[in-house]
């Protein structure tokens, strides 16, 4: 049986790997973090597969290999071909808005009902049913841990607890003012490039390595507001055309903005080489 497999550079205290097996993808992780994240892959998967199946590899199955030291886990998941390049914006952007439109979840409430990663690091899913508070509590926690990866820097603090405070509250908190209902959305959580593609067989978007949890459907296109990012302008103008701006509309860039140092956050985490960089955005 040809087996091929290629060690991904993703940082941290286990080793995840991917190999091709009989037509299934199949990846690989050791010990008890490595297990965690391959855990929440697989939720994440299927319950996006669960509203749009052509949108995700289909997952089938997370064990524990057998007589390994340190212990390995496996996630095998459906194999795709796949294109090198961005999917096409309409297209892609009709599917994500689906998956937004018709998910629903389970507790009606933010959240998830396991632990998900965004690279190595994990995300709190704990349920609430306060959007401003759930995003806080998650932007602390990627804040926190650059700050235990890179090291302290007074101003930075600062300017954080100012952000935590003052700004997020006041971007957030109208969402659900006002007698406004904030719908949680299944969201696919690490929307880069390198995570979004064409399915060379069917010519469908495909998206995978998905850190999934219930949220505000807007926090998903934050991604593509970064500097190094390849999604252009004209990803925002279909998916709006196909879910317009949650109320209040006038605070859509705000909103995009703020969510958009979730992920120059995560990227510091990620790259911690980059971290001054990233903590100037």
């Amino acid at each position: 049986m040809g087996i091929e497999i290629k060690e991904l550079g993703i940082a941290g205290d286990f080793q995840l790997d991917e190999a091709i097996l009989l037509g299934a993808l199949y990846q690989r992780a050791t010990g008890e973090h490595g297990k965690l994240m391959l855990e929440g892959e697989e939720k994440s998967l299927r319950a996006m597969s669960g509203v749009v199946p052509s949108f995700v590899p289909e997952p089938y199955v997370v064990g524990q290999s057998t007589g390994t030291a340190p212990e390995t886990y496996f996630l095998l998941m459906e194999f795709l071909e796949l294109s090198t390049d961005l999917p096409e914006p309409a297209t892609f952007c009709e599917r994500l808005a689906d998956l937004h439109r018709n998910s629903v979840s389970p507790t009606g409430k933010f959240g998830f009902d396991v632990i998900t990663y965004q690279g190595p690091h994990e995300q709190n899913t704990e349920w609430t049913d306060n959007w401003c508070l759930f995003y806080t509590r998650l932007l602390t926690q990627y804040f926190e841990t650059e700050i235990g990866n890179n090291g302290p820097s007074e101003e930075y603090e600062e300017t954080f607890a100012t952000l935590k405070k003052h700004v997020i509250p006041k971007i957030l908190e109208p969402l659900q003012a006002g007698g406004r209902e904030l719908k949680p959305c299944l969201l696919h959580g690490d929307l880069w490039e390198g995570n979004c593609s064409t399915n060379l067989t069917t010519g469908e978007p495909v998206t995978f390595d998905a850190a999934s949890f219930y949220g505000h459907n807007e926090l998903d296109l934050a991604m593509w507001r970064r500097d190094i990012s390849r999604f252009s302008k004209s990803y925002f103008r279909q998916y709006l055309r196909c879910m317009p701006p949650s109320e209040p509309k006038e605070q859509w860039d705000d909103r995009n903005r703020l969510y958009a140092i979730t992920y120059e956050i995560a990227h510091s985490n990620a790259w911690p080489a980059s971290f001054l960089d990233q903590r100037e955005m």
